[in-house]
């Protein structure tokens, strides 16, 4: 007769036989496939020499997968500010990232909810023994089948604040978040609205250094046609050429500085830099002559509206919140814990019928933690918590300091624009003038040909200030709207300049 223990070790040298033989074919695999591992996260072989691998490519490709599309404009459409303005808010990734950002910290904020509510989880077993049992001189076969389910409930009853301030913390942590999602709109209008008024500036100084151009070569043109009538000399002929030689010079440098302003702008949009886009020109916006708010009045604007110096509010909420949450240590926490047990259980031994039996069993605890020494942990936990929400008033202080300063800044400059555009556009009138009567005084030969290069030279530098103090006003206005928060503000989403 063959016994139950000789039948088991069998059965255990047979399974030993098999893991044996699974180990050995596992560290096979490891012996071959641990070279090829390791290769990949070898650092570079020397500090001269550029680092490739296997993994770079496996890299690249899924680069061209994860990142995200590039997006294109249309070229057959003049695009104003504003339009361009909702582009970048719809495809620049900074704002996808702050919008994230708040969305996880909403998220958080249920998890801290959570507390208040009573985690319930559910657990069911079944099992089958066989085994054989033995009585008097026979070995009998016994069969046990159970069933098992149960509930576990556990529910923190009271803890002093701990929970409150957690949540509580949740919320200005999301405020924050919120706040910093809106600032983040705020620097990227203002982003825009920067590259879009340098590339305007950059295409008004090409405009102007084409005039300036066609003036050089009508002042050369003169001086040949007064050569060849004897009323010029050859020295006034080649310095007639040095002038369109130059503003050609200025023509290229003021090219390649419109081709970096549309890349600037393609950028701050979240579009490719490969593909030009049409915006409207500076005469086509209407620039206004002066301002129609006080600095005092800019001030209390940009205190109420600043998104950054509310997310310094927000945070000083959190400091105290995790404050409150840090004193409800010294306070203990009451728990219940509930855990009912249905069972149900089946038996059959050889010979016999099947037997049933069932019940319920469980328990139902309640606790009560309260941590009576800690070695002063609790007491520097809110010395902490205290210092941070000192620290936070402090830097919502500051906050508010660089804000009135941004903001006077931001008027002083304006205020200097709007004069120096009325500067400038009398500049432009009076050296316009100053080069018509030049040139046609040269054709009377009352006047020489130095006396209108000097003209034309200071046409060319009014036509470049006139460009680039209407684009300063522009510049100055977008910069004030920035310092003040007003750009986000409900009553801003309409056109602007």
């Amino acid at each position: 007769m063959r016994g139950p223990d000789r039948t088991l070790r069998s059965l255990h040298l047979v399974v030993a036989g098999n893991c044996g033989k699974l180990l050995l074919l596992t560290m096979g695999a490891m012996t071959f496939s641990l070279p090829h591992r390791l290769q990949a996260q070898n650092p570079p072989v020397a500090p001269n020499v550029p680092w490739h691998s296997a993994e770079e490519k496996s890299v690249e490709r899924e680069a061209g997968h994860e990142l995200p599309p590039e997006y294109t404009l249309s070229a057959a459409k003049s695009y104003s500010l504003a339009e361009l303005i909702d582009f970048a808010l719809a495809h620049n990734p900074e704002t996808h990232l702050a919008w994230e950002k708040a969305r996880g910290r909403a998220d958080a904020l249920g998890v801290a909810r959570s507390e208040l509510y009573p985690t319930l989880a559910a657990i069911a077993l079944s099992q089958t023994a066989r085994e054989q049992a033995y009585l008097d001189t026979r070995y009998y076969r016994q069969t046990l089948q159970s069933f098992d389910t149960a509930l576990d409930l556990n529910y923190t009853i009271l803890d002093f604040g701990g929970r409150a301030g957690r949540i509580d913390t949740a919320k200005a942590e999301l405020l924050a978040a919120d706040f910093a999602f809106n600032d983040a709109l705020r620097q990227l209008i203002y982003e825009v609205e920067s590259a879009y008024y340098q590339l305007l500036n950059a295409i008004g100084q090409e405009a102007a250094a084409r005039a300036n151009l066609a003036n050089a070569q009508a002042v050369f043109e003169a001086a040949e046609a007064s050569l060849k009538n004897g009323l010029a000399t050859l020295p006034d002929v080649l310095e007639a050429r040095s002038a369109v030689a130059r503003a050609d010079y200025d023509l290229q440098a003021a090219l390649g500085t419109e081709d970096i302003a549309r890349g600037d702008l393609a950028t701050a949009l979240g579009a490719s830099p490969l593909h030009s886009i049409p915006v409207q020109t500076v005469g086509q916006i209407s620039i206004p002559d002066s301002m129609e708010v006080s600095v005092d009045e800019a001030v209390d604007r940009a205190l109420q509206h600043r998104p950054d110096l509310m997310q310094r509010v927000a945070v000083i909420r959190s400091a105290n919140a995790r404050l409150k949450e840090a004193r409800s240590a010294y306070f203990p926490v009451i728990e219940t814990h509930v855990y009912p047990d249905p069972q149900s259980l089946y038996g059959a031994q050889q010979t016999q019928p099947w037997g049933h039996t069932a019940g319920l069993d469980g328990q139902l605890t309640f606790s009560l933690d309260w941590t009576i020494f800690d070695g002063g942990a609790r007491k520097h936990r809110v010395a902490e918590a205290k210092d941070d929400a000192r620290a936070a008033e402090a830097q919502a202080a500051a906050t508010r300091d660089e804000i009135e300063n941004g903001v006077w800044a931001a008027y002083s400059n304006l205020k200097t624009a709007f004069r120096q555009r009325e500067a400038a556009t009398a500049l432009l009138d009076a050296a316009d003038q100053s080069y018509s009567a030049a040139l046609q005084s040269y054709h009377y030969g009352v006047r020489n040909l130095l006396d209108v290069t000097d003209a034309q030279r200071t046409l060319a530098q009014a036509r470049s200030a006139d460009v680039l103090a209407r684009t300063q006003v522009l510049t100055a206005l977008a910069a004030f709207a920035f310092q003040t928060g007003e750009a986000i503000e409900p009553a801003a989403t309409g056109p602007r300049p």
